[in-house]
């Protein structure tokens, strides 16, 4: 399941690196988090896929045996424990792997949720200022 060697310059070229079903996985999460929140910028940062939207949204990535969803919001994983219970939840990531998926229902659950997050951090901001 491992990746080509060097760092991607798009999240294409970031998941034509993988094999067939890892590139199927990714390729699906990745329409699953547009589709979500499609005001959301595409970028590669810290060499994965990530989103921003008023801040930091996701990143997802491929490893060697499993595929994860970086969250970025431990308050955000307690909400979500239940629906995580079959999945390696540690922190802020969950773990999955192509044969076993996370739910677009759940991963579209998660993208709004956060997105509500940053919305109102933003806004918390501009009260501040």
């Amino acid at each position: 399941m491992k990746a080509k060697p060097g760092v991607a310059k798009s999240v294409d070229e970031y998941i034509s690196r993988y094999p067939p079903e890892v590139r199927k996985a990714l390729t699906n999460l990745r329409k699953t988090i547009r589709d979500a929140a499609p005001e959301a910028e595409e970028r590669i940062s810290y060499q994965m896929p990530a989103y921003k939207y008023h801040g930091w949204l996701v990143y997802f990535a491929g490893f060697k045996n499993h595929c994860s969803l970086f969250v970025a919001s431990l308050s955000l994983m307690k909400k979500f424990e239940k629906d995580l219970q079959h999945y390696d939840a540690k922190g802020a990531t969950i773990h999955f792997t192509p044969e076993r998926p996370l739910p677009a229902s759940l991963v579209r659950k998660i993208v709004r949720m956060r997105m509500r997050e940053n919305e109102e951090r933003a806004e918390n901001r501009k009260r501040e200022i």
